[in-house]
């Protein structure tokens, strides 16, 4: 199976928690040097992600070399990003870096978006989020 053909989960997250027809909340638990399973997953749909705790974490985009996804969080970090109508994103992947185990949220936002392209992440600045050049 080729790279072009593959299908990449749209789980964001190792847990569903909620569901109705407007968001999806979902859960991401890694223990130190875990990396997230399945390895990638994209985005259909606006998100938010919040880090109640501090965590460290790396991620890396499909067809990049290096793992150029910064995240790092002190508690109370959220981020947002704006996927668009043409999403999806492209397929990434996560892992802990931190010495300590880690949970962070994902709130799928599941109506129609208002934005025809994908935006650059926004955060609230309690933490670092960087993506090959992207900080938030």
């Amino acid at each position: 199976m080729t790279e072009a053909n593959t299908r990449y989960t749209d789980a964001p997250g190792d847990t569903l928690l909620f569901e109705n027809d407007r968001v999806r909340v979902w859960s991401m638990t890694l223990t130190p040097g875990q990396s997230a399973e399945p390895p990638f997953h994209q985005h259909h749909h606006d998100h938010v992600i919040i880090w109640p705790v501090s965590g460290r974490s790396q991620g890396q985009e499909l067809g990049h070399d290096e793992w150029g996804i910064v995240q790092n969080a002190e508690p109370g970090f959220v981020l947002y990003r704006t996927v668009g109508q043409s999403g999806p994103i492209n397929p990434h992947r996560i892992r802990n870096v931190g010495e300590e185990g880690n949970t962070h949220y994902i709130i799928e936002l599941l109506e129609k978006s208002p934005s025809a392209e994908p935006e650059p992440w926004v955060s609230n600045d309690r933490g670092e989020f960087t993506a090959d050049g992207d900080t938030a």
